[in-house]
């Protein structure tokens, strides 16, 4: 993927438009809490800034109906807290589409709710060029939208006089291409979740290409199944275990492998006073829930990272929100943080699972994007790259 960088850029004295994600949680007063979002945007404002650009940031918060913005719409808090990080005023323009603002060199400012706008959503080729009007660099920073084609982040980008990628959203492709285009080997995908049919096209993506896809959770249960297996009342999907069948066969055409668990933790119950058993896969019981992997399983898996080259992590290999159902995900982490493997991870239970563990430091590079980067690992073509990779020249 290559693309036009803000980190490469001279942006003094230039009109700026950065498309950033501070879509950050709020509680029912208004107040912001997490600002993870907000932090990850900062280090591209910042550039632009101690350039001396004069720098518009806009964002979507929320889902608001389009032509209006609602209270609960606003950026406002999003703004007082983006004026604590970079220890200065940041105003908050309503109405800016059609322009009649100033914003100075070395000020930023922020654009209200940009989903507000009539036409965002089905990136409307006339709002995207009113957009484009205002800067001279258009720079897209939300790797977190990357999936979608509006007009903050697709259709501003073919008309902008010059589009590039923010440091954030640099840093995501370069990741992405680190473990996709020319991989070191071996390349192991590790997928985890409740259900294949939420990843299936996923895992189909990746055994066209992985040498080794661990699957845990309730998609391991259902490849358990289709090995022929007993899962006892375990969560799985037994109308997929042809689509199971099908990946596993996928696998073995190439040489490569799917590497199921050869023992268990299970309980009756999924709470935190359950009691844990650890067993043989062939000792599961017809009530027995499977809530991790077994010491041996994961030994196995601890084993396939230290060897691998390139590691992709979505998903935790069992219930690690409970401490007797953990050890199987903590001990997948461990390999991780301590191999000399490139990892890049993604996903809400994964980014959970590394707060967990404290490996946050020791992973190669954790992505912010959660449906972006679950639809790039599909193969999907992600529009917002696209349109920064048509305007590279």
């Amino acid at each position: 993927m290559r693309v036009k960088k803000l980190a490469d850029l001279n942006v003094s004295g230039r009109r700026v438009f950065i498309r950033a994600d501070l879509n950050v949680p709020q509680d029912e007063a208004g107040n912001i809490t997490e600002d993870t979002r907000i932090k990850a945007s900062l280090p591209s404002i910042r550039y632009c800034l101690e350039q001396n650009a004069a720098v518009m940031v806009t964002s979507h918060l929320g889902r608001p109906d389009e032509g209006e913005v609602e209270p609960e719409d606003s950026l406002a808090p999003i703004a007082i807290r983006l004026s604590q990080f970079l220890h200065k005023p940041v105003r908050l323009i309503a109405d800016w589409v059609e322009g009649g603002f100033a914003v100075n060199p070395g000020e930023v400012v922020l654009l209200e709710n940009c989903r507000c706008n009539a036409g965002e959503k089905k990136n409307d080729e006339t709002l995207a060029k009113k957009m484009a009007l205002l800067c001279d660099i258009y720079v897209n920073d939300a790797f977190g939208t990357a999936h979608r084609a509006e007009a903050t982040t697709y259709g501003i980008a073919r008309f902008a006089p010059v589009s590039v990628a923010g440091i954030l959203m640099g840093a995501e492709i370069d990741a992405l291409s680190r473990a996709f285009e020319n991989p070191k080997r071996p390349l192991v995908a590790i997928v985890g979740g409740a259900k294949v049919s939420s990843k299936l096209t996923i895992l189909k993506s990746l055994a066209a290409r992985v040498d080794q896809l661990i699957v845990g959770g309730g998609i391991a249960n259902t490849f358990l199944l289709a090995s022929g297996e007993r899962i006892g009342d375990s969560l799985a999907e037994p109308d997929l275990v042809k689509e199971a069948h099908a990946i596993m066969d996928m696998m073995r055409e190439r040489n490569a492998e799917v590497p199921l668990p050869v023992d268990v933790v299970v309980a009756d119950e999924v709470s935190a006073l359950a009691r844990a058993n650890k067993i043989s896969v062939n000792a599961i019981g017809a009530h027995d829930r499977i809530l991790d992997i077994g010491p041996r399983s994961a030994a196995r898996l601890v084993e396939i990272i230290t060897g691998a080259g390139t590691v992709i992590w979505n998903g935790p290999v069992g219930v690690f929100e409970h401490a007797q159902f953990a050890g199987g995900t903590k001990m997948l982490a461990s390999a991780i943080a301590h191999s000399e493997a490139f990892c890049i991870a993604g996903g809400g239970d994964t980014l959970a699972a590394i707060a967990t563990f404290n490996i946050a430091d020791d992973v190669g590079y954790i992505s912010t994007g959660g449906g972006a980067f679950l639809e790039f690992l599909e193969g999907k073509t992600l529009p917002a790259i696209a349109a920064l990779e048509k305007r590279f020249d």
